[in-house]
């Protein structure tokens, strides 16, 4: 799953879900905007700068997933939080990998994550490098209720 955290006046600038910031949802196939929640609650717009929530969409996204995935590569851990900027003269940036990372993106996204985890166990040593891992994502958890 993915979410993008967009800080709000609320939580003073910072992009911290439980200080109020907004977490929106994200698609995996195509890095667009989904759903949207603030203080756990479905939101359609942002609360500072009226934009659309669902107008979102993530430049270079295949790029972002695949730094994502590399995490993998990286930690060994089955289970991870990426976090990534984007970055206007780099392009994606990892920040920081988190080894227990919150459950709030289930919200964000409108939906739960443990039957995406269930489809990953089946499958986990199938897919051996981080284009295989992505593509993998494209297919299976795009928009979808699972």
């Amino acid at each position: 799953m993915a979410m993008m955290r967009l800080s709000t006046s609320v939580s003073d600038g910072k992009a911290n879900l439980h200080q109020g910031a907004v977490g929106v949802g994200v698609d995996i196939a195509t890095g667009k905007a989904i759903s949207a929640v603030q203080f756990n609650r479905p939101i359609q717009l942002h609360p500072d700068t009226e934009v659309i929530l669902s107008t979102l969409e993530i430049p270079h996204w295949k790029d972002v997933l695949n730094l994502a995935s590399a995490a993998y590569d990286m930690t060994n851990l089955g289970y991870l939080g990426a976090d990534i900027v984007l970055d206007q003269e780099k392009g994606p940036m990892l920040l920081e990998l988190n080894a227990r990372p919150g459950l709030a993106i289930q919200i964000a996204n409108s939906q739960g994550l443990i039957k995406r985890l269930e489809q990953i166990d089946q499958v986990a040593d199938t897919h051996q490098n981080k284009e295989e891992r992505t593509d993998f994502s494209f297919t299976h958890f795009g928009d979808i209720e699972t």
